[in-house]
């Protein structure tokens, strides 16, 4: 898969990004706005487990975003079952080197547009921790609505935090 989003894309993950993902995943300001499941600090094993992850994943909902010569940051949704069939959470990061350019807003918008096409969704959404106002700002000018605080829904690194959730729902509509 490959998404051009001007002067990036997003594609499938290759061998020769463990490089560039290990260097870059591994930072504490990364990490900090991220899952436990995404390690501190990031070590070669584990960017070799995460590429035989990838390259396992059926069906495919996890991609690269990269610059032409190299990944400068990853994007994937997790898709829903049960009675969240018709749901994924997006996540992503950016490499701390490539903040401020306007790149997570680009591919969250270009993502997301294919993730309504590719798979049959109802709605995207996104948790993020409060004290994260960057990536809020990238939701919300990716055309995501604040649905509402989760107060006290989250611990990193030993402190207490409440979580926002954003959503866009399908512009199909529902069922």
């Amino acid at each position: 898969m490959r998404i051009d989003c001007d002067g990036v894309s997003i594609r499938s993950y290759s061998p020769n990004d463990l490089e560039a993902l290990v260097s870059y995943a591994n930072n504490p300001r990364v990490a900090a706005h991220l899952r436990d499941r995404f390690p501190y600090p990031y070590t070669l094993e584990d960017g070799l487990e995460w590429l035989a992850a990838a390259d396992q994943q059926d069906p495919e909902a996890n991609f690269v975003i990269a610059t032409e010569t190299e990944l400068i940051g990853t994007i994937g949704l997790n898709l829903g079952d049960d009675v969240y069939r018709h749901s994924g959470e997006v996540g992503y990061w950016i490499a701390e080197p490539f903040w401020g350019r306007g790149i997570a807003t680009r591919t969250l918008k270009e993502f997301t547009e294919w993730g309504f096409a590719e798979f049959d969704l109802l709605r995207i959404f996104a948790h993020v921790f409060a004290d994260n106002v960057a990536s809020a700002r990238v939701l919300e000018k990716a055309g995501y609505e604040l649905e509402g605080t989760m107060r006290q829904a989250v611990v990193k690194n030993g402190k207490v935090m409440d979580q926002l959730i954003y959503a866009r729902l399908s512009p199909a509509g529902g069922h």
